[in-house]
């Protein structure tokens, strides 16, 4: 069985493309934690040595549109799909192997953005005024 969901967040911003025949293709890479414990991460990032994973992630259609459109670097998401490995030849013949993940399906996680937006439909702090007392509140 081939199926890998992954949690994580992206290292730079998704590049949406579409094939000679209008079909649209996104590409992104994605860090996971390797879910090491807090001292042991702190150790190793002390070290110089990573802990996370950087996968690359592939996907088509309306889910690649979705992604090119709502993520962007920093952003987290969860993505379910498969492995697929190939290989190719280099200019110079060296023969190089890749990894992928092509997704089925990729969830956007964290909300609209990780900061509050400050708009007009978003709340004023300054219209809000202390309680004197608990009698005043209404409930």
């Amino acid at each position: 069985m081939n199926h890998v969901i992954l949690i994580g967040r992206l290292v730079k911003d998704p590049e949406l493309r579409y094939t000679p025949n209008g079909q649209a293709v996104v590409n992104f890479m994605l860090a996971v934690d390797k879910g090491y414990s807090k001292d042991k991460k702190a150790e190793l990032q002390a070290q110089g040595k990573q802990t996370a994973d950087f996968i690359r992630v592939v996907a088509w259609n309306k889910t690649a549109e979705l992604c090119g459109n709502y993520l962007a670097k920093g952003k987290q998401c969860a993505v379910t799909g498969s492995m697929s490995t190939g290989s190719y030849k280099s200019n110079s013949g060296e023969t190089h192997y890749t990894t992928d993940v092509v997704a089925n399906t990729v969830e956007f996680l964290g909300g609209a953005s990780d900061k509050p937006a400050q708009n007009d439909d978003y709340y004023n702090p300054d219209d809000f005024k202390a309680i004197e007392d608990d009698l005043d509140i209404p409930f």
